[in-house]
């Protein structure tokens, strides 16, 4: 890992929402080696203003209600009181029926976690890349267009249009009224399905939705890359110039999923992850922890591949399998890439899908495939048990999230284990079985 001493700004998400001017930086000229090439790149980012919605008061919600037609009625009263369209509200909700199923899947919970390797092997299946390059080779003068507009890599923003709906080919077949309206009656996630609804129903008044086709996930996932309906109100953008912001037409899911990685905090010329090489005498303490580059290079951390990296910037050291498996220095493009769906093990999906479609190869070092993933149970049981020991997991929800892993990682390091938070039947026997 050659370090280079220029400061790259890291953006936050950015919702440009009620600006009224074009900003323009320049960064400095830094030299970006990959593959043994280095290319020396002054980038220019503009930071354009995203097209303000219309802001309207959002209906109070009610804790719950005797039916679904009463649910019905009283959110029909408060959104027409709140300034929405009554036509369209009345006509959007005759759409909607209760769907237990939405119910089920949005409350339920898998009998055992997945291991990392399991989601990626999904995310480069043969058929997954072998379509996918042929789709980006038919779409590559339109992506490197945006690669160029916006600034995020053309591989990762066909990357999830794989990953979202099969290039375009799986776009859901679930009644959205009906999702998201079933997801309100519920209650658990009321305010959030309702706020779905009323965006609904103003990009069907806009027109860039239409009354035919609204079919998408179980969850609300509309279109080519499966933008809920805030957000794409908030960041769909016109991608074909045809004057209306589809998200099931191609161009406008391909154009607005890079604006949304944009708007995220994407920086321009860095690569979501980097292989490294862990030393024998690393303090395994520190996996997990935000570090400059810098600081992990004098940890004895050093990338597989030739690369040169800021000094300054910030990056995660993730052992996604434990000590065993790949270590990977994260950039903040990973975390973008979480706004799509936060969870890891789907932006490590993505990146790899888009590595793959780019032709570059995938990681360096095996999988310990050999290791086991505990039962929803078994966590459950683990979460209780170091909590009780003083190792605080926040919860014992049964998911193993980044509370669960930094206790155990705690815990490992009080132990004799190494300490790579890597929750396994091996080494969390003594907890999980309690």
């Amino acid at each position: 890992m050659i370090l280079k001493k220029h400061y790259i700004a890291l953006f936050p998400a950015l919702v440009m929402v009620g600006c009224t001017s074009q900003q323009a930086m320049q960064k400095p000229s830094k030299p970006v080696r990959q593959a043994n090439v280095q290319i020396t790149q002054t980038q220019t980012i503009q930071v354009k203003p995203t097209p303000k919605p219309a802001v309207k008061p959002q209906p109070v919600a009610k804790p719950s209600y005797g039916s679904f037609s009463d649910w019905k009625s009283d959110f029909s009263m408060r959104a027409m009181a709140s300034g929405y369209d009554a036509q369209t509200i009345r006509r959007l909700l005759d759409l909607a029926y209760l769907n237990q199923q939405v119910i089920s899947l949005d409350s339920g919970q898998p009998e055992f976690s997945k291991m990392p390797w399991e989601y990626v092997d999904s995310a480069v299946s043969d058929g997954r890349v072998s379509t996918g390059k042929r789709k980006f080779a038919e779409q590559r003068a339109f992506l490197s267009q945006l690669q160029s507009q916006y600034g995020v890599n053309a591989e990762i923003i066909a990357a999830i249009w794989g990953m979202e709906s099969s290039y375009g080919a799986v776009t859901g077949n679930s009644s959205i009224p009906s999702s998201l309206a079933s997801l309100a009656y519920d209650g658990r996630r009321q305010e959030f399905a309702e706020t779905q609804l009323l965006s609904l129903a103003s990009l069907l008044q806009r027109g860039d939705v239409s009354w035919s086709q609204l079919d998408g996930s179980w969850a609300g996932g509309m279109g080519q890359t499966q933008f809920i309906p805030d957000t794409w109100l908030k960041q769909g953008v016109d991608g074909d110039g045809d004057g209306h912001r589809n998200p099931w037409a191609t161009g406008d899911a391909l154009a607005s999923t890079a604006n949304y990685l944009s708007n995220s905090g994407w920086v321009r010329g860095l690569a979501p992850f980097y292989e490294v090489r862990i030393p024998a005498s690393f303090d395994y303490a520190v996996v997990g922890s935000k570090q400059s580059a810098a600081r992990w290079a004098a940890l004895g951390i050093d990338t597989i591949d030739d690369v040169s990296l800021d000094a300054n910037i910030q990056m995660e050291l993730w052992l996604p399998a434990g000590k065993d498996g790949p270590a990977l220095l994260l950039s903040p493009n990973f975390d973008v890439i979480k706004v799509y769906n936060n969870s890891s093990s789907y932006a490590l999906g993505v990146s790899l899908l888009g590595k793959a479609l780019a032709g570059q190869g995938g990681l360096y070092k095996s999988w310990p495939r050999y290791e086991r993933p505990l039962s929803t149970v078994q966590v459950r049981n683990l979460q209780q048990r170091l909590t009780s020991m003083g190792y605080d997991t926040k919860g014992a929800d049964g998911i193993v999230g980044t509370n669960t892993r930094r206790a155990f990682q705690r815990w490992q390091a009080d132990n004799g284990q190494t300490p790579d938070g890597f929750i396994t039947q091996r080494s969390a026997a003594s907890l999980a079985s309690w």
